[in-house]
């Protein structure tokens, strides 16, 4: 088993959009929120900080913890691949520091990213977004800092 990882993730919301990475399988595209797996010796702020640099190009302003997420992959759909997995993800609140600057892929996207996308907070219910639980308390309003648990 491999051992317990920690992943920081931006949360980045503009004019009613949320910023997402968007990501192509066998099955289409998904989206997922910018970030990804915390350094040995790295402040989870700088983790959310390179990741966005890595993923979509861009600075961001690190501001306050929202969620904090579980994800045991033998209990989800991806558990085919991921049953070894846990990971102990925190979504922070952020905002781009260059707002009008161009957005698209970092120097280091993710294996599957084939873009950024702003998506409509209204639409998230409509895609593919990873995890959907926190897709869906985004797209309801609800944004107050909370555990959510092992949840998709």
């Amino acid at each position: 088993m491999k051992p317990i990882r920690n992943s920081a993730k931006a949360v980045i919301v503009r004019n009613d959009r949320l910023l997402l990475t968007k990501n192509e399988d066998g099955e289409g595209y998904f989206y997922l929120f910018p970030g990804g797996g915390q350094e040995k010796g790295e402040e989870l702020k700088d983790a959310v900080v390179r990741e966005c640099k890595e993923e979509i190009g861009q600075e961001v302003e690190v501001e306050e913890l929202l969620f904090v997420r579980e994800y045991i992959g033998e209990h989800h759909q991806f558990a085919e691949w991921d049953a070894d997995v846990h990971q102990v993800e925190f979504y922070f609140r952020c905002r781009l520091t260059d707002p009008e600057a161009d957005m698209g892929n970092g120097a280091h996207p993710d294996e599957h990213q084939v873009g950024v996308e702003w998506v409509l907070l209204s639409r998230l219910g409509e895609i593919r977004v990873y995890p959907g639980t926190l897709a869906e308390k985004l797209r309801i309003g609800v944004c107050e800092p909370c555990y959510v648990g092992d949840v998709g």
